[in-house]
């Protein structure tokens, strides 16, 4: 029983014994006692109603985060689809994109390509602010002349203010890295499994990016291609530009000879034998793409795997393509592969 009602209860059983009470005083009393139990009432409901609501609240947002995710997986799920352009009747199709080929040089250091990468996307950015103003931008290929022919070691990091022909047009890097983990912007610091002490004495970085995805890492004897690409002149859906990176992957290395190479369901990478020996995490700005995936090659590139929980998937094992060939191949020789998948994936044509 609420206070309210003792209260009532307690003024009527104190009056009615002191002699002749006015029934207006007895009547206005029972009214009191009736208000309180009507207030309790309905108090009780509302707190009822509040819960309930909150309840049916908190359950349709668990119902639309749930069908999210399965929205998202079901895309992930999606298959790659060509993209099928139109040639001209010379069978030319205007499709030039610059390559930036470093996988034979030496490894570079990650943050220095990082960099590399923002500066080119910004150009990219600089050159869509005419649709601010209602312009159609500039194309986002090359011309099929360019005036850009680099020395054999020059200077990567200033790549945007050499290659003015190339300047805020699609490209693609590809690169061998020094020994880094990378983790993606929502990546969980569990999944490292070294201090900072022992990655020092490893001589390994630990660099957080703004990539998707979870830890991975990058070394000598991998190979990590970079698509610096404008989506509307492919295909504006992230799901779509996911599978064509793995599409490109699974067709170099059928070229090469790896049978068996496959997707899984609701993971991205390309796995063989029930090892992974290919990641992706990418950023996209305004539909221009930066970061993008990596190709174990050789056994170089596994020795430090054992330091992380590669991209989050535990018990899940890391190989390389070397792993799966009679012949081992080169670092250098994959690349040639790959460049042909990524011209044929994309339909474009790459110049270096």
């Amino acid at each position: 029983m609420t206070d309210s009602k003792q209260r009532a209860l307690f003024k009527v059983r104190t009056l009615l014994p002191f002699g002749k009470r006015s029934m207006t005083k007895i009547l206005y009393l029972l009214t009191l006692l009736v208000h309180c139990t009507s207030v309790s009432s309905f108090a009780g409901s509302r707190a009822k109603y509040s819960v309930n609501r909150h309840r049916i609240q908190a359950t349709r947002t668990r119902t639309k985060i749930t069908k999210l995710n399965a929205a998202a997986s079901q895309q992930q799920l999606g298959e790659f689809k060509r993209l099928n352009i139109a040639h001209d009747e010379d069978g030319d199709h205007g499709r030039y994109v610059r390559l930036y080929d470093f996988s034979s040089s030496d490894p570079i250091e990650y943050r220095s390509m990082w960099y590399v990468q923002k500066q080119l996307v910004d150009s990219h950015l600089e050159r869509l602010k005419a649709e601010f103003q209602k312009k159609e931008p500039d194309s986002q290929f090359l011309l099929p002349s360019c005036d850009f022919i680099p020395s054999d070691n020059y200077d990567y990091t200033k790549i945007s203010e050499k290659d003015t022909s190339g300047k805020s047009r699609d490209a693609i890097i590809l690169v061998q890295h020094r020994p880094v983990y990378t983790l993606g912007t929502g990546s969980d610091p569990k999944y490292v499994k070294l201090d900072e002490d022992r990655l020092a004495a490893l001589g390994i970085d630990l660099i957080r990016v703004e990539r998707g995805g979870e830890v991975t890492y990058h070394g000598p004897g991998q190979l990590t291609a970079y698509p610096i690409l404008d989506l509307r002149g492919y295909n504006q859906d992230i799901h779509w530009y996911m599978r064509a990176l793995e599409e490109a992957i699974l067709v170099a290395l059928e070229n090469v000879g790896v049978t068996g190479a496959t997707r899984e369901d609701d993971v991205t990478g390309v796995w063989v034998n029930n090892r992974k020996v290919a990641a992706f995490g990418v950023k996209v700005r305004r539909w221009v793409t930066m970061h993008g995936l990596a190709v174990n090659v050789d056994s170089r590139s596994l020795g430090n795997f054992d330091g992380i929980v590669p991209c989050g998937l535990e018990g899940r094992e890391v190989g390389c393509i070397n792993d799966f060939l009679d012949e081992p191949i080169t670092v250098e020789e994959f690349a040639v592969h790959l460049k042909q998948a990524l011209q044929q994936v994309f339909e474009i044509e790459l110049i270096a």
